[in-house]
């Protein structure tokens, strides 16, 4: 149809441009920009103006909005044929059970011509605590924490848009997100600060991915996911957390860490670490490997770290 923007109507699909907007730029954003072809537009949804240099530096088009300002985001309504959404919820919000952000990028994504494809980001901790047992995609969503429960508010926003709109959604459920050169994306902080970890009798399986990795599942879900589908982002890695902690130890030559016992760690521990001590699950990744068709470049902790 015929348009303020095409007066001559939509350009056929052949000669569009492939635009792909990142909400949610940071560290992973960055490293999915930096693994797009140049013939590829990027755009970054940006609430910083201090950021915009940086941005433009590394070949990304900033667009100034605020998730937090609806009216902000109307100038993203048709700009981009695939859009990457990796922007948490609010930390803090009167009603702890929605993620008001992704319900506004919607809203904007709708008034215009809507994008081919939306892959988001979304956390393992859906599932809640799953006493060790390996996880498939389908398994029930089973929420323990205000951070999960509006994770899974956005992950039903969004299929529920794709439904409506035929925009191919892909939600990809994240479990711990590491890389030597991501700050904080490594136990040696930790280590050094000697923080205890849990006796093996007490102790949780974890799930990991390594940042780059994080990157090309996005991309491959962006391009090759199936429609309303969702993708386990996690590598091959079957350790408890503890055993995570003295390997990455051993690997660094630092003290392994102290063991305790539940009981005691809940005296000891901040509570934002107990929180992940009080979860534990095994996350099943074919789907990443058959579906999306992804080699990982590191298939293990271990081989991320001596990376």
């Amino acid at each position: 149809m015929p348009s303020n923007l095409y007066p001559l109507g939509a350009l056929p699909f052949r000669f569009r441009r492939a635009r792909v907007l990142i909400v949610g730029c940071g560290d992973v954003g960055l490293r999915v920009a930096r693994q797009l072809p140049a013939r590829i537009k990027l755009l970054a949804l940006t609430s910083s103006a201090e950021r915009v240099p940086a941005l433009r530096a590394q070949g990304i088009t900033p667009l100034q909005g605020n998730l937090d300002d609806r009216a902000s985001l109307r100038r993203l309504a048709g700009l981009a044929t695939r859009v990457v959404h990796l922007a948490p919820p609010p930390s803090h919000d009167p009603d702890w059970r929605s993620d008001p952000r992704t319900l506004a990028l919607l809203r904007a994504l709708r008034l215009r011509s809507l994008p081919d494809s939306l892959v988001y980001g979304s956390t393992s901790g859906v599932y809640g605590d799953c006493a060790g047992d390996w996880v498939s995609e389908t398994r029930r969503v089973n929420p323990d924490t205000p951070r999960a429960q509006r994770r899974v508010h956005a992950e039903s926003l969004l299929r529920l848009f794709g439904r409506a709109t035929g925009t191919r959604v892909h939600i990809l459920r994240i479990p711990g997100i590491y890389a030597p050169d991501r700050e904080g994306g490594t136990p040696r902080g930790r280590l050094l600060k000697g923080t205890s970890v849990l006796r093996a009798q007490d102790d949780v399986y974890t799930n990991h991915i390594h940042a780059d990795d994080l990157a090309r599942a996005c991309l491959a879900a962006l391009w090759r996911g199936k429609p309303q589908r969702i993708t386990h982002a996690s590598d091959d890695t079957q350790l408890l957390m503890g055993d995570y902690f003295d390997l990455a130890a051993d690997l660094y030559q630092l003290p392994r860490p102290t063991r305790l016992p539940r009981s005691t760690a809940q005296e000891q521990l901040p509570l934002m670490l107990l929180s992940f001590m009080g979860e534990s699950r095994r996350l099943e990744n074919q789907r990443l490997k058959k579906e999306l068709k992804l080699v990982l470049r590191y298939p293990t902790v271990e081989a991320g770290l001596r990376a």
